[in-house]
């Protein structure tokens, strides 16, 4: 298989077959992320003949019934859906070749790989398959996303992901709990429902910002132009997130920047959500949650 780096994944495509597509961002300035540093490069694109060796290397291993085998792919890279809809169709075509039986995919996306399609480019992607996209919204508060050059805005998100409902591509959010700064989680967190609640996310899975020394925002500590949150603040900042969503959608914060996972339907589960983190809140010791962060090596 071509795989380039360290390759990542969210927890619920873990059955999923995991296709190279793109290897690295075509982004690459967010202040906080380092999860493409191990790259000799910031973005390549695939060759087409290796993704269709990588698919033939799968159909050879999974034998006679691998047409029933895989029913979902997921598109590894930071940001796949950026490449034009034309290859995107062909990658489909690609799939559905060697596995009839694959009847969705998914991939991770920036809110600027959506503003490149337009509308019937993503009624073709939906037909081709395109479906469950994860996107790192990371916040709605449009200073820290103007901070960390995250290269879109709150009303960005609105924008786009109301044109992904439109063509009925389902997608997941990811939420950065801590992303706003000390003393500023919990606006950043209300900012953050306001828009998730004008919206249609399938999930909402929080990750906790853990900052490493080779990131432009470790610099921006070291400079004091901007403070880290306490690990309890964190967890503040997760429960009025949680109070003020009001649409119903699976919330989990299960990732390893967690220390405690939690999740559950909403609004069915939301009072569950919110007594566990009360008990984290006045339980657990910054402490505690503070060694766990410090000595977390990889995301």
């Amino acid at each position: 298989m071509h795989y380039t780096g360290t390759i990542w994944r969210p927890p619920y495509e873990a059955s999923s077959l995991l296709l190279e597509v793109t290897a690295g961002c075509t982004y690459h300035q967010c202040k906080f992320c380092t999860l493409y540093h191990d790259l000799p490069f910031k973005f390549r694109i695939t060759p087409l003949e290796d993704i269709e060796a990588d698919l033939k290397e799968v159909k050879n291993l999974l034998g006679a019934e691998s047409h029933l085998t895989v029913s979902r792919t997921f598109l590894t890279g930071a940001n796949p859906f950026a490449l034009n809809t034309a290859r995107l169709l062909k990658i489909a075509d690609l799939i559905r070749q060697h596995f009839p039986g694959n009847k969705t995919i998914g991939c991770f996306s920036r809110i600027t790989d959506i503003t490149t399609k337009t509308d019937e480019d993503l009624k073709q992607l939906k037909h081709a398959g395109y479906n469950d996209l994860t996107i790192g919204m990371e916040t709605g508060d449009d200073q820290a996303l103007a901070f960390m050059h995250k290269g879109y805005t709150a009303k960005d998100i609105i924008t786009q992901c109301q044109r992904l409902d439109a063509a009925d591509i389902h997608y997941t959010f990811f939420y950065l709990t801590g992303i706003s700064g000390a003393g500023q989680g919990k606006t950043g967190a209300k900012r953050t429902a306001e828009i998730c609640n004008q919206l249609h996310p399938q999930r909402i899975g929080a990750n906790m910002l853990t900052i490493y020394p080779n990131s432009q925002l470790y610099q921006e500590i070291q400079k004091k132009t901007w403070e880290e949150e306490s690990e309890i603040e964190k967890y503040e900042e997760l429960k009025v997130l949680v109070e003020h969503l009001q649409i119903p959608v699976y919330f989990g914060a299960l990732g390893a920047s967690n220390a405690i996972p939690i999740q559950g339907i909403l609004p069915e589960d939301k009072e569950k959500i919110l007594t566990v983190l009360d008990q984290i809140i006045s339980n657990v010791s910054e402490q505690r949650l503070r060694i766990y962060r410090t000595t977390l090596r990889h995301l």
